[in-house]
């Protein structure tokens, strides 16, 4: 499956790229410098436009080592980017850590999986089939 890639203007260089043949992830790099506030979400741009085909979405990703070593975050986690979307691919970071976080032109902010959708057709009904869990939600297993 071949997808395209368009940069931004200058930023080949940021191209999106696997850190090892069998990741499951394309790294997302930073086109800016920027400054990450404490407790607030920042919309990090990446430099990427996408061609998606119609049965595809790609799925923005927290990278794990900025989650563990500098409490970094996606507010959307994971955001999706729809097949019909041709505008740059932007990174929402959330810093949860306790001082401001830079971050620099280059540097991995994000994780991007293309994946196949199944095709599906969401038909209504009065009532569905019952389950041994039915209705139970957050917390419904008595574990945390």
């Amino acid at each position: 499956m071949k997808i395209k890639i368009s940069m931004y203007d200058g930023c080949g260089d940021l191209f999106p790229a696997k850190a090892h043949n069998d990741d499951a992830a394309y790294d997302l790099r930073s086109r800016t410098d920027m400054e990450l506030p404490v407790g607030r979400s920042v919309l990090v741009p990446t430099g990427v436009h996408i061609e998606l085909p119609p049965d595809f979405e790609a799925q923005i990703r927290p990278r794990s080592g900025l989650a563990l070593k500098h409490n970094l975050t996606l507010t959307n986690s994971p955001g999706t980017i729809d097949a019909g979307y041709r505008g740059e691919i932007g990174v929402i970071v959330l810093n949860l850590g306790d001082k401001p976080f830079p971050v620099r032109r280059g540097d991995r902010i994000a994780q991007m999986v293309i994946c196949r959708l199944p095709e599906v057709e969401l038909i209504a009904a009065e009532e569905l089939n019952e389950t041994g869990r039915g209705a139970g939600g957050f917390g419904s297993t008595g574990r945390a």
